[in-house]
This record gives structure tokens, sequence and C-alpha cells, in this order.
């Protein structure tokens, strides 16, 4: 993992998105998607619902849920001393590991994400709160890169809806006006790391290519947050529309 730099943090609170390279090695990353694969072929069928989300064919892995709670090898990596130490500056505070998941966007039938802050679903106040997007495959232009409003988190959160995505309950009442040609594209190699608050804006668009896309999520709050319950309402009402997330 590169170290951290008081540059990045600078970066991150202007922006509310920085990219980190190398933020896992090649042998890291070969390790996440060896357990990912003996996970999904030998474990999943035996979680409950809420640890996966289903392409609309019903079978194709779109999303993998609480990572943390139902294998030993992602919490361990979640909880790792010097992820934690290179967190802490980031969340203000004591971080905590809330989430591991993933977003597979699996080749040619990956769906997309639509406008969202991540603050509608974790409902912290403040917002002391982030994920870092770590890519196991290459993430390029055309395979579905999530793309990040800059600045957008200082904005606080803005209004939404539920979106009837599944994986992606609850998005924004109205898109971002941002053109996406000055939005910030998370383009990433194999081990590379987006780290974005949860307040700012981002979405991605389906994969229709050849390759697929594979993100492992990490998400960090600082021990200090408090769920917010008009926020925690708002989230309740859009995932009984469209469990599980």
């Amino acid at each position: 993992m590169n170290a951290y730099t008081p540059q990045l943090l600078t970066d991150y609170e202007h922006d509310g998105v920085v990219l980190v390279p190398h933020f896992l090695s090649a042998d890291e990353v070969a390790a996440v998607r060896a357990e990912l694969e003996r996970y999904i072929r030998d474990d999943l069928a035996a979680q409950p619902n809420d640890a996966r989300t289903f392409e609309k064919d019903e079978t194709t892995v779109r999303n993998l849920w609480r990572l943390e709670k139902y294998n030993s090898f992602f919490r361990d990596l979640g909880e790792r001393a010097d992820i934690i130490a290179f967190i802490a500056p980031f969340v203000h505070g004591a971080p905590l590991l809330v989430g591991v998941e993933t977003f597979n966007k699996t080749a040619r039938i990956g769906s997309g994400v639509p406008y969202h802050q991540d603050n509608a679903y974790f409902c912290q106040t403040p917002p002391d709160m982030l994920t870092v997007w770590i890519a196991i495959d290459a993430v390029t232009e055309a395979n579905g890169p999530v793309f990040f409003v800059k600045g957008s988190h200082k904005d606080g959160m803005q209004p939404t809806k539920p979106s009837g995505v599944r994986g992606n309950s609850i998005g924004m009442a109205e898109p971002s006006s941002v053109p996406l040609s000055t939005q910030f594209c998370g383009l990433l190699a194999p081990g590379d790391a987006t780290i974005h608050q949860c307040e700012t804006i981002h979405h991605s668009a389906p994969n229709t290519t050849d390759f697929s896309r594979l993100g492992l999520l990490l998400v960090y709050r600082g021990s200090h947050t408090q769920t917010d319950p008009k926020l925690k309402e708002a989230y309740a009402v859009a995932v009984n529309a469209t469990p599980p997330a």
C-alpha cells in the first residue's frame, strides 16, 4: 500500500474523492479474487438473502453484501491495522469497519448504478464516512467506471427517491447537472483504489463489454458518527420497495 500523505487528505476534503494507486498488491488482488470465487461457489447459497443481489437474470451476482459478517477473510482484510491507520485521518477519528461488499459488473450484463450519495444508505451524522473502492479487474472508460461529481460533498444531502434498482434502491430525485466531461472518472488498474466521502455524488453506466469490472469495497465510519433518523426513514421506504439494499 502507498503511504498516506497530507496532500491526499487535502485533495480528498476538497474534491470528495481521491485515487490511491497500488492500494493492494498484485498478490493481494489475486487472493481477493480467489476468495470471492470460492465464497460464491461454496458458501453463498447457504447465506441469507441480504448477502447478495443478482442481476436481472436471477443467476449472475451483481453485489455481495456484508462480507465482513459472513466471511473471515474479508473481515480481517477490512480490519487490517495498516488500512485502519491509513483511513483514520479521512474519517476524523477512529475508523470502524461497517461493510465489505462487491460490485461485480460482469461482462456484457453488469448493470449500472444511478446517481446517488452513499449517505442515503448509511444515514450517518456528521458524514465522516467513506468507501474505499478497490479495483480487482481493470476499470476502463468502456466497462462501466464510477464517475464522481467533484466537490459535491460540500453541498450536503440532496433530495432522494426510490430508484427501483436492486442493489441501489435509493437514488437522487434529480441527477446531477454537472457535465460528464468534468466529472472525476475512476479509471483504475487492479489494486488501485478510489476513496470517496459518503456525500459525494457518483454513478456508473452498465458494462456492455467483454471484460468484467469487479470492485471490492471497504466501508468505514468514524466511531463518533450517529444515525440520522430522517435519512434512515427515507432509506427504509426505498429498501422495502426494492430489497435487499
